[in-house]
This record gives C-alpha cells, sequence and structure tokens, in this order.
C-alpha cells in the first residue's frame, strides 16, 4: 500500500515566550502555507540558528507555537554548524543539545531541543488499520525511481486522530533518494 511522502525541511518549533523574544512582545505565527498535518503551518517568520562552528539563516518556523522549543536540522546542517545531536522522534528532546536562536528582536539560548528528525509516518487510527500497523511500530518504504530507487528501514508509525497520512523524511534523506518532491512510496510490513 502507498503513502505520500514529504521532503521536510530544517524548521523550529518554538514557545510563545520565546517567540516574543525572538519577535518582540505579543508577537503572533504569520501563516505563510498550510502543511499536510492538519493544523499545522509554515510561517512568514524566519530566524537563525547558532551552533559552535557556524550558523543557518532563514530558517523558518513551524506553527503553531508549541510547548517546547525543537530544532530538526538534517545531519548535514548539523555537521555544518557543529552540533552532534541525535536522530529522535518529534517531541523527544530529553538529553538533546541546545543552540542559539536569533530573531529580529532578540536572541535566545536554549539548553536542549536539537535533534535530526527520525523518518515517520503520520496516521490516523483508520489509516493504521487499513494499512495493518499499530503507534510506534516500524516498517519500511520504498520510494524512488530508476537509478536512485531506495528503502528505508526504521520508520516509525505514529497514529493519532489529529494526523494525516503522510511520511516524513529530511533532505538528506530525500536526496538519497534522488527524489523530486513530494512522492509515493510504498510500505513494507513485517
Amino acid at each position: 500500500m502507498k503513502v505520500m511522502v514529504e521532503t521536510s525541511a530544517r524548521h523550529v518549533h518554538v514557545t510563545q515566550e520565546t517567540l516574543e523574544k525572538l519577535f518582540g512582545a505579543g508577537a503572533t505565527l504569520t501563516k505563510k502555507k498550510e502543511l499536510s498535518q492538519p493544523g499545522q503551518f509554515a510561517s512568514m517568520e524566519r530566524i537563525t540558528i547558532v551552533g559552535p562552528k557556524g550558523e543557518m539563516k532563514n530558517v523558518s518556523i513551524l506553527g503553531p507555537v508549541r510547548k517546547a522549543d525543537q530544532v530538526e536540522l538534517s545531519l548535514t546542517d548539523l555537521r555544518k554548524i557543529g552540533i552532534a545531536a541525535p536522530v529522535r522522534e518529534s517531541g523527544d528532546i530529553e538529553g538533546t543539545p541546545g543552540c542559539k536562536l536569533i530573531g529580529p528582536a532578540g536572541e535566545v539560548d536554549i539548553e536542549k531541543g536539537v535533534i535530526a528528525a527520525k523518518r515517520h509516518i503520520h496516521f490516523t487510527p483508520e489509516d493504521a488499520e487499513k494499512f495493518g500497523v499499530k503507534d510506534k511500530q516500524i516498517v519500511s518504504v520504498e520510494v524512488g525511481g530508476e537509478g536512485r530507487k531506495l528503502i528505508f528501514g526504521d520508520v516509525v508509525v505514529r497514529v493519532s486522530e489529529s494526523y494525516a497520512a503522510a511520511m516524513h523524511i529530511d533532505t538528506d534523506e530525500s536526496n538519497a533518494a534522488g527524489l523530486p518532491g513530494t512522492v509515493e512510496g510504498e510500505v513494507i510490513v513485517g
């Protein structure tokens, strides 16, 4: 069975407190475009992420604001700015490194929250049942065409009523498979 596979580029999730430190008192996120997950959006607001060896400018903040700050970069991005962050599921930030975030109104040093996001598939309970999978199950997904076909292993299934069916990979993974953008992938269970 097939699922939509999207490339999730570098981005940041912030708390309201961090947003206001970066953009000023009362700041809100301005919706630029809707994302595939219901209620999620890319905002107009951009920041700079600073690590020990360099910085990444013009990084998008995804909305809405969250309960914790989180920076999601590819392993290539992390090496470039000198942060040794683990591959983790979104939200699993305990024991992760921090970094500096710079916005037009100020800067914030976050103590933790920098990760390379673990590849994953979002499913509703109905979709999960259709695919014969459960929350936190590990599957594989085949993507790509002639010359760059690739099977991604260690894909974690995430099930929630608030999701829409989509697999997310980072830019390193997308480039490895030579993907031209959003594609379909064949889910391999077992």
